[in-house]
């Protein structure tokens, strides 16, 4: 894998932070606090942090000037090699990782030659496959090198030991898991705590605390043969009490069926009734909904009638008043002019627009076209019904005024017996109207009309109540639903009541059995009283054959596991030698390996001061020969630029070991702080050999490999200051100037 550009933001000092890799040889070199561990945090993160990993450490990667909300987000674009293996491939795949970190909401996307992954864990597993990391420990013991970690071969040494014996072996794991498993099976086997003891231990234990049981109870075989013919008697009459117990309680059971029954019966009895009732009740409420004596509504008819007395009234009170007076007539106007011409103004109008609108809805429809001229037509012939009717207003605005006019004098002439006279018609024109209202010819008919339709009211008002009381607020259509089910519910309990036989028809029945049961409970208990006492007699005895019978087979089950457990901790201490034994072969290639490809690469780097290297099998120690001791060294022992460049070529031995034909980026943190130049100049050499197989991306605050790489990516460093001291380091200067001023006695 080779990773072409690193975008991070709201990750540490950036916000938003773009990064452009090449291929081979990358230098990034910047100040301090320029960013560059960050750089190294992100690709480890990206490449090998699960998305919804969570805790305080993701937390604090976010930005100081981040909002609430806002969580670190890394992505990588990269290409990688498509290769099966035979040098065929057909060129390198494109892809690109996004990882947000928001805990268990944490989300990634893996794009590879236009395949898409989102599952964090398949997603991981992809990484891992590409890059040949299998998780960030192993990443940072092998290809993440820090300048103060060069040494941390072991931090993951589980995965790297397993990776190293896929590597060498083709196996597609390693044995450390089976080894964890193995040793804790052992362990779970042998160990021989009080607390905790192991399964050998526990059966040994068993084995020994049975074989004492069996011995001791075959000793009272004998006295427990004569004990159990004494409970054998007893059992027998308690059985046969018992039996007849069960039989009389079934009988009884039987009774209070019959009762229930019966009860339930009459209960549905009862609402059978009811239902039945309710249902004539709906029927006959409906029947009155549909008919009633009035077409009219009560409040319609009330309202009505009230105004018919108050106009009957009112009218004999004027005819009383004018009885006997001379009847004063007036002269009619003639009917008023602008009537008949409003009436055709309405008309024109109304013609002209409905011309107009069919006109224009068959032009719009598609229908046909009739041109502009039934538009125009229907225009004109409405204009002039506007013209019309505003003649019709002028006209009706004088007949108001003569009207007025006229009014006011009659007023001035007549007054009393005109306006009494002018009332009666009123009432009398009222008393007709409101009648025509209800279709009926006069008050006395509207009364009947009224008492029967609140009689009728009445009636349905008394029916409601009488279904509520019934059956509440049950729906009329889902009655005859109940009844019919009460019905049923009749006919199955009186089925069942036949069913019981004549237990159920004696009147009886249930105090006569409850008084048998009782006696017959009573009996029970003195019968198991004798049973008790026997079989206390029984247990006084040391042991039973079926206890000794049980623990002899429990014996014998021990003695089959114990034999068992120790076969199997030979199997699984054995398995374990031979594991440890191809594990150490294992081992030993991997650090013959280990040893040729970092002599070649020290004695380059060190102009052959160092030619010969040893590697433990176990530990991962490493020795040279020094040529001034003329013997074996351990490197912890030089200085510590040559203890660096000892764990940087191992580093770099171990990558090329356990990614076998995969190529994660190499990422070193400035592993030449303490060579000097020529070392560094040698070793930078070193680099771009290695990076013409790996991508490497060197770090560091020095610019004396820029012109070796094959990019180079300037970090500026921190530029803010903190401005809010200033006031305070001045208040403090003539203290500050006092304190280092010398005082002489």
């Amino acid at each position: 894998m080779r990773i072409t550009k690193l975008s991070v933001r709201d990750f540490r000092r950036y916000r938003e932070f773009e990064v452009p890799l090449a291929p081979g040889l990358t230098i990034v070199h910047g100040p301090n606090e320029a960013g560059k561990t960050t750089i190294q945090r992100a690709l480890e993160l990206v490449l090998t942090r699960k998305a919804t990993a969570g805790g305080a450490e993701i937390d604090g990667f976010r930005s100081w000037d981040a909002t609430d909300d806002a969580r670190p987000v890394i992505a990588i674009d990269f290409e990688t090699d498509d290769d099966n293996g035979n040098g065929n491939g057909s060129g390198p795949k494109h892809g690109s990782v996004v990882k947000e970190f928001r805990g268990q909401k944490g989300t990634v996307r893996l794009e590879v030659d236009g395949q898409v992954i989102t599952d964090p864990t398949l997603a991981d597993q992809a990484l891992a496959e590409l890059t040949g990391i299998p998780t960030e420990a192993f990443f940072r013991s092998t290809a993440s090198i820090r300048h103060h970690e060069l040494a941390d071969l072991d931090r993951d040494e589980a995965a790297l030991r397993d990776r190293l014996q896929a590597s060498i072996s083709g196996a597609d794991r390693g044995t450390s898991r089976a080894k964890k498993r193995l040793e804790k099976a052992i362990f779970e086997l042998r160990t021989q705590g009080a607390k905790n003891p192991g399964r050998l231990k526990v059966a040994e234990e068993h084995v020994e605390r049975e074989r004492g049981f069996v011995e001791q109870g075959e000793q009272s075989l004998a006295q427990l043969e004569r004990d159990r013919d004494t409970l054998s008697a007893a059992k027998d009459r308690r059985a046969e009490i018992d039996s007849h117990l069960v039989e009389r309680r079934a009988t009884l059971e039987k009774a209070r069926q019959a009762e229930r029954l019966a009860a339930e019966r009459g209960a549905a009895q009862e609402r059978f009734e009811r239902y039945r009732t309710a249902v004539k009740v709906a029927d006959e409420l409906a029947k009155l909904h549909a008919s009633h004596p009035s077409a009219n509504p009560l409040p319609v008819l009330e309202q009505t009638v009230g105004r018919l007395r108050t106009l009957d009234t009112r009218i004999r009170e004027l005819k009383a008043a004018l009885a006997g007076e001379v009847e004063v007539q007036f002269e009619v106007p003639p009917p008023p002019t602008w009537r008949p011409l409003s009436r055709w103004a309405v008309a024109l109008v109304v013609v002209g627009l409905l011309l107009a609108g069919i006109t224009f809805a068959l032009r719009f429809a598609g229908v046909v076209d009739l041109g502009d001229a039934p538009l125009m037509l229907g225009g004109a012939i409405a204009g002039i019904g506007f013209i019309l009717a505003f003649v019709a207003w002028w006209l009706r605005r004088n007949d108001r005024m003569q009207t007025e006019l006229r009014d006011v004098e009659i007023d001035r002439r007549l007054r009393g017996r005109s306006e009494m006279e002018e009332e009666l018609k009123h009432c009398e024109a009222d008393t007709e109207q409101q009648l025509t209202g209800i279709g009926l010819a006069d008050l006395a008919a509207a009364e009947d009309v009224l008492a029967a339709e609140q009689e009728h009211v009445a009636r349905i008002d008394r029916l409601k109540a009488q279904l509520e009381g019934l059956v509440g607020h049950e729906p009329a259509d889902a009655l005859p639903d109940l009844r019919d089910t009460a019905a049923l519910e009749i006919e199955q309990k009186s089925h069942a009541l036949e069913a019981l036989g004549p237990i159920a028809r004696e009147p009886r029945a249930r105090e006569r059995l409850e008084v048998e049961v009782r006696d017959l409970e009573s009996a029970l208990e003195r019968a198991r009283d004798d049973e008790a006492n026997a079989r206390a007699r029984l247990e006084a005895n040391a042991v039973d054959a079926e206890a000794v019978a049980a623990h002899a087979e429990a014996l014998a089950t021990w003695t089959e596991e114990l034999a068992a457990r120790q076969r199997q901790a030979r199997v699984y201490e054995r398995t374990l030698r031979e594991i440890e034994t191809a594990e150490q072969a294992t081992m030993k290639t991997a650090t013959r390996y280990l040893e040729q490809r970092m002599v070649a690469d020290i004695a380059r780097v060190t102009e052959g001061r160092y030619r010969r290297v040893e590697v433990d099998d176990r530990t991962f120690d490493i020795r040279v020969h020094a040529p001034e001791r003329g013997d074996w060294v351990d490197v912890t022992q030089l200085s510590q630029g040559t203890l660096d460049l000892v764990y940087l070529v191992a580093r770099i031995g171990l990558v090329r070991l356990v990614t076998g034909d995969r190529r994660p980026p190499l990422i070193l943190d400035d592993p030449f702080v303490t060579f000097d130049d020529e070392r560094a100049r040698r070793a930078l050499q070193l680099l771009r050999d290695v990076a013409k197989d790996f991508q490497v991306i060197y770090l560091t605050t020095s610019d004396r490999y820029d012109t070796a790489a094959d990019a180079v990516v300037l970090l500026a460093g921190p530029t803010e200051r903190d401005d809010a001291a200033d006031t305070a380091d001045a208040a403090d200067g003539v203290g500050s100037v006092l304190d280092g001023v010398p005082v002489h006695g």
